[in-house]
């Protein structure tokens, strides 16, 4: 058995090693022992747990439920609840954590368990660390053989109303969509509900889309993933703005009224300059990760907003911002975190924040996004077959030497493996779009023949 968490969780195909209703039960025990162990006391009210809309939820719900309740500890389930709203309710019942069962914008067939504290923090390194030894170690099974007493489990009350009240709240009380043509789209996924909540009585304009979830087409050519849908969408209806989630709500793309898509890192460019000129901007200081364009460090530079990088990872970025004394980071992917309002990101609060600029700045989405000059970049995802230290394979190395060389300084080569799939991440920006697209497909070339 190898490791089991990645940059989010666990996570890999439902019913298959890790995702299987055993290493559920397991998962729950060792969940409920580590969470047992920091607090003293009573355990009330015990462990939040929500998923997004696959079919395997259910299936893997139950089993975590059990595992928890098994060392008894109460379990209280959201039922289908985006991610960031499960993350809400940990910190507003004060439980000792909680679980979300999701593979956010992976395909059906996948999904994952992903870990918050008592805080609605995600879990760090070290802490996911000591779970997973507790799942593979063999004693798990008897580690409630002591528990008479064991836990109960509780559905939670209107947690769709709840979440989407605590996002009305970020909002200035007289801020209103009036005039505004928009357009979601909810990936068939865990913001079905809460997006047409909470957008829906706003004002404006609204239409839905892919808020039909039958268990297997969350994702389906739709969200956050793949904007074709949307981007038709708002150009039959002249709409003002789109926006798409990821199956779990956590992140967010936008589609401009000329039907552009709006990357991650230009929505953060104009996020930084909103609440800069807003003066809400703490500490003057951004944080993304290695993947984001060059363009965003300049457009912050010229803004005079400090920035750093983190690891890829929306909790890696969340780390960084708190030591960094940060209250806005995210990555290029549209998770975007606001630390002065949540714990971890989220993507209708990206969205709403996003549309408070555009009504207070009175620009469209297409003029506020010109404060970002994108640099020409290219990235393919490669399937692997494993995953070695990319500087162990002599031909990438040589790949990814001599495109270096190419750009000089006018560039740049990352290579990473994806921490949630068998895929391997080949990103190269330059000078031109001809230079760019060549040498990222050299390098992945090499990938392909040698790990592939």
């Amino acid at each position: 058995m190898g490791k089991l968490f990645g940059t989010d969780g666990i996570r890999g195909p439902a019913n298959q090693y890790p995702m299987t209703p055993e290493m559920a039960v397991k998962t729950g025990k060792a969940v409920a022992f580590h969470f047992k162990e920091t607090v003293s006391g009573n355990y009330k009210p015990g462990i939040i747990l929500g998923r997004d809309t696959r079919i395997s939820g259910p299936m893997l719900e139950s089993a975590l439920a059990s595992g928890i309740v098994s060392m008894g500890v109460d379990v209280h389930l959201t039922g289908v609840l985006p991610t960031p709203g499960i993350a809400r309710m940990i910190f507003k019942k004060q439980a000792l954590g909680g679980v979300v069962v999701s593979a956010s914008h992976n395909p059906y067939i996948d999904n994952g368990i992903k870990l918050f504290d008592g805080e609605g923090f995600k879990l760090p390194d070290t802490i996911e660390g000591k779970i997973e030894n507790l799942i593979l170690d063999e004693r798990i099974r008897d580690l409630n053989r002591e528990v008479t007493k064991t836990g109960r489990i509780f559905n939670i009350e209107n947690p769709v109303a709840d979440y989407t009240e605590f996002l009305k709240a970020t909002l200035p009380e007289d801020l209103l969509f009036d005039g505004l043509k928009l357009v979601f789209d909810c990936a068939n996924g865990a913001t079905f509900q809460a997006a047409k909540q909470l957008f829906g009585g706003l004002g404006g304009e609204t239409t839905f889309l892919f808020t039909d979830p039958d268990g297997i087409n969350i994702n389906e050519n739709c969200g956050s993933e793949h904007p074709s849908e949307l981007k038709k969408e708002v150009l039959n209806q002249r709409a003002d703005l789109g926006i798409a989630f990821d199956g779990d709500g956590d992140r967010m793309l936008a589609v401009d009224h000329t039907g552009t898509v709006v990357t991650g890192d230009q929505v953060i460019a104009v996020l930084a300059r909103h609440l800069k000129y807003g003066n809400r901007l703490t500490g003057n200081k951004i944080v993304t990760t290695v993947m984001s364009n060059l363009g965003l460090a300049a457009a912050l530079t010229e803004a005079g907003i400090q920035h750093s990088a983190s690891e890829v990872g929306d909790r890696y970025v969340m780390e960084k911002m708190k030591s960094d004394g940060a209250v806005l980071g995210g990555e290029n992917s549209g998770h975007i975190i606001f630390l002065n309002h949540h714990t971890t990101g989220d993507g209708l609060l990206a969205a709403l924040q996003l549309l408070e600029a555009i009504i207070v700045s009175g620009h469209p989405l297409s003029e506020l996004v010109k404060v970002m000059n994108i640099f020409p970049q290219q990235l393919i995802n490669v399937d692997v077959q494993t995953k070695p230290d990319i500087n162990t394979v002599p031909a990438v190395g040589e790949a990814i030497k001599e495109a270096q060389d190419v750009l000089g300084e006018k560039g740049r080569v990352l290579v990473r493996y994806s921490g949630t799939q068998s895929i391997c991440r080949v990103m190269v920006e330059g000078p031109t779009e001809e230079v760019t697209n060549r040498l990222c497909k050299m390098i992945a070339g090499a990938v392909h023949q040698h790990l592939g």
